[in-house]
């Protein structure tokens, strides 16, 4: 009996055995598995895309944003230009930064003392002159008056605004408080335990450290060296010491930086607690506090920053300045177009994708002009031109091979070719193209293969029919027609190129560059190797350009990915 290879259904005309049933039914079960497992595999590869791309995305997103402190400056004519001759090279050079640390200064009155002076000016890029340089030389009649200019915070206070390591708000109080004011130091007292609960706080900190102590204790007291005796006995002290402390709830407690920050705020003033009890807080004032008095209930409010002023880039003083700043709607969240504009620099606040931006246009444009001709010709000549021998298969294996090799031994050669043999400039977009063309040389040669053998013979049997030659042929007819698809090799080739940094890392081009620049001898750093240097600084706000360069250079490899398959589409023929 033989099996039948079609599924039974109700309108066979001739019955099948059981045994043969039975088979199919196998059969079918296997293979609705394995479309099971196809799928599963599908939307598991979807899941972590989409988990990846929405990660960066996240990441990303803030660096295109920047918050700006909005200033009446006064452009002074003694500051900018004291000869009056309005000469661009001494506007140019002028001291725009002091003229936006004085309107900086007029906005929060009242500061008193050096530092605070300085935590205040430390709110301000050191490019937050450029703006206002900008303004003045697009309009030097500006000179004299009052302008409302727009300019860069810090990287620490930008973070700060976009919600990093912002802490709660604030609760406002139930009972009246005294407020006491010596110069900077004030005492508030309550009628009633207004700060109990605070102060439990504080001490149930204080206890899950000693609890921590203990763990850490325990985890080393079975050492026998000296070392460890006495690093025990020196945490049991601190232990006892902190469970001391947390046992006395109603004991006041001194608050350092390394305690959660607690400030008390009444109109415009704010006052950081360093001494608190249950019905007395003792602090220092970080917005002028007046004479103080009587601050009636719901008129002031306990705010609370959980992570300590230690382990912060912005300090309690930064964040009362900000805060006035903000309820002075000084402060405007606009898009970052410097993020495009501006070159790599050491403040984050600053640092651009321009420079690498034209730097990868300059090395691409190399690798184009260099290996597009050179690998379609090649691949022409190997398709219709080479005889079949043994040194064309040796040819046609090495070129296979190439296409393998890791693209950092391509840097290597490039380093010992291009820079040490011919001396060619370092980190210049020349020899970054001359080592991503050697790169995807053999990728352009493998694909224009492929789309001139999926010509048919036919186009160019009738074209030597009609009396045209080989040449005529190949170059009038089949290589047209191949041109859709060595195209889109081109274009994955070129993506491919576009995202290397191994290779370029060897010739050089991993250097600082901070102009932009104008040639392909110049030197420059291209997109992949920025992003490198991005991720290896150790500031916070890095983090954040770091995911925003990486969004760029996924929308041109997506873009370019795109181009491919439409040229596909657009171009295909069917034969």
């Amino acid at each position: 009996m033989t099996d039948v290879a079609l599924p039974v259904s109700k309108n066979q005309s001739r019955p099948v055995s059981a045994a043969v049933g039975a088979r199919l039914k196998v059969r079918y079960r296997a293979e609705r598995r394995f479309r099971a497992y196809g799928l599963f595999a599908l939307l598991l590869t979807s899941v972590f895309v989409v988990a990846l791309l929405g990660d960066i995305l996240i990441r990303g997103v803030p660096a295109f944003w920047q918050h700006h402190l909005v200033l009446d400056v006064d452009l002074k004519a003694d500051v900018i230009d004291p000869s009056g001759k309005r000469e661009v090279e001494a506007l140019r050079t002028a001291d725009y930064n002091a003229l936006a640390q004085q309107a900086l200064q007029e906005v929060v009155p009242g500061i008193k003392g050096r530092q605070a002076r300085r935590t205040l000016s430390r709110l301000l890029s050191t490019g937050a002159g450029d703006p206002v340089r900008a303004a003045v030389l697009s309009d030097p009649t500006l000179i004299g008056t009052r302008q409302k200019i727009a300019v860069l915070i810090s990287a620490d206070a930008d973070l700060y605004l976009k919600a990093n390591g912002k802490g709660s708000g604030g609760t406002l109080g139930k009972g009246a408080l005294a407020a006491t004011v010596s110069g900077d130091d004030v005492a508030l007292a309550a009628g009633g335990p207004e700060f109990t609960a605070a102060l439990a706080e504080v001490k149930t900190i204080l206890a899950a450290r000693a609890r921590a102590l203990r763990a850490e204790i325990a985890r080393i007291s079975g050492g026998n060296s000296d070392a460890v005796k006495a690093r025990v006995a020196e945490l049991t002290g601190e232990a006892e010491k902190l469970e001391a402390r947390a046992g006395a709830k109603d004991q006041p407690e001194e608050l350092d930086g390394n305690m959660p920050s607690l400030l008390v705020g009444w109109g415009d003033a704010l006052v950081k607690i360093t001494r608190l009890g249950p019905d007395k807080v003792e602090g220092a004032a970080l917005l002028p506090a007046g004479d103080g008095g009587e601050i009636k209930a719901g008129d002031w409010s306990l705010r609370r920053y959980a992570t300590p002023e230690n382990a912060r880039k912005t300090t309690d003083q930064e964040i009362a300045f900000l805060d006035r700043l903000v309820g002075a709607g000084r402060i405007e969240n606009r898009f970052n177009f410097l993020f495009f504009k501006a070159g790599d620099s050491r403040e984050p606040e600053l640092a651009g994708i321009r420079g690498a931006l034209v730097g990868s246009f300059l090395t691409l444009l190399v690798t184009l002009v260099l290996c597009v001709p050179i690998g379609v010709m090649a691949a022409v000549y190997l398709e219709e031109f080479a005889p079949k021998n043994r040194l064309t298969d040796i040819i046609e294996v090495n070129i296979n091979n190439l296409a393998a090799v890791p693209s950092i031994v391509f840097g290597l050669l490039g380093l010992a070719v291009f820079l040490n043999f011919f001396n060619l400039p370092r980190s210049a977009p020349l020899v970054g193209g001359l080592v991503l063309a050697l790169l995807v040389l053999p990728t352009i040669i493998i694909a224009a293969r492929a789309a001139i053998k999926a010509v048919p013979p036919s186009i160019k049997e009738a074209a030597l029919g009609l009396g045209a030659s080989h040449q005529q042929a190949v170059f009038h007819h089949v290589l047209p027609l191949a041109m859709p698809g060595i195209m889109t090799g081109t274009i994955i080739g070129m993506a491919h190129a576009l995202g290397e940094t191994a290779p370029l890392l060897m010739i050089g081009m991993v250097a600082f560059i901070v102009d932009i620049p104008g040639g392909v001898t110049d030197a420059a750093t291209v997109m992949p190797v920025q992003i490198y240097l991005w991720s290896d600084l150790p500031e916070q706000a890095f983090k954040a350009k770091t995911a925003g360069a990486i969004v760029v250079l996924l929308g041109f490899l997506f873009a370019m990915n795109g181009a491919a398959i439409w040229l596909r589409k657009r171009f295909e023929r069917r034969w």
